[in-house]
């Protein structure tokens, strides 16, 4: 299993009535997830907020430190980390307290008492959404806005025709990664056509004059034999200083 499938099937359970939180695991773990626990709402956060984090937690609403609802606005509040599903496990019916409970951005939510093939379900359901689209990308200091189609480098407004637009949008949502010529076709013509890969230079060509070429900073990078990538090129390091002793006379 690789990194990405290992972080892919990996589920907190954040519960601090440890039968509870057992009976949980062993479910969890006997239908074939990797399954880590926090004992509370603070010890959640934590694991939530890692560079690793799962791809989905089960959250009770009622922890010490912090409430299940808490721990949803503290992680959506880092759009940085990665996307991670939230299921609420609530002994709260009322559709005012339910409603609070999305509002802070838990995915679903499952009322007490439930059977654990409901959880299941909940859960599988959750996992197959893939991770949600990105209202806004950014690359340094350039921005896209995915709803208003508007992109801007250093606060200055770019205008780009469609294909550009398509082309850039897919780069970013692919930020550091290489993408051929024939992956950018079928994602922005929407067609296998080989004829059609010559024309993904030109519009790089375009591209690189209204986003790069004025700027020191060169986002856009071919690779040699592949196609290209965007990215923040990482800066020089610093040369090590090599002390000159001369000789005593």
């Amino acid at each position: 299993m690789t990194e990405n499938q290992e972080i892919a099937n990996r589920i907190l359970i954040a519960e601090d009535d440890p039968v509870s939180r057992r009976l949980l695991e062993a479910f969890l773990q006997k239908s074939g997830y990797h399954v880590v626990t926090a004992v509370d709402g603070l010890d959640a956060l934590r694991i939530l907020e890692s560079e690793d984090a799962p791809a989905l937690a089960v959250l009770d609403w009622m922890m010490p430190g912090l409430e299940g609802p808490q721990v949803c606005q503290r992680v959506r509040a880092r759009p940085d980390r990665p996307y991670t599903y939230i299921l609420l496990l609530t002994g709260r019916s009322q559709k005012d307290d339910l409603l609070r409970g999305l509002e802070a951005g838990a995915d679903d939510y499952l009322t007490k008492p439930f059977a654990f093939v409901e959880l299941l379900a909940r859960v599988r359901a959750l996992l197959r959404r893939g991770q949600p689209a990105l209202e806004k990308l950014q690359v340094a200091d350039l921005l896209v806005d995915t709803l208003r189609r508007k992109v801007t480098r250093n606060a200055e407004t770019i205008e780009l025709a469609p294909k550009e637009y398509g082309i850039l949008e897919y780069m970013m949502r692919n930020k550091g990664r290489p993408l051929s010529r024939t992956m950018i076709v079928e994602h922005v013509w929407d067609m296998d056509y080989d004829g059609l890969t010559n024309i993904v230079d030109v519009y790089i060509r375009h591209l690189r004059s209204k986003i790069d070429d004025r700027f020191s900073q060169k986002l856009i990078q071919t690779v040699r034999g592949i196609g290209y990538l965007i990215d923040a090129p990482e800066p020089p390091a610093d040369k090590p200083v090599t002390a000159v002793f001369e000789r005593p006379a």
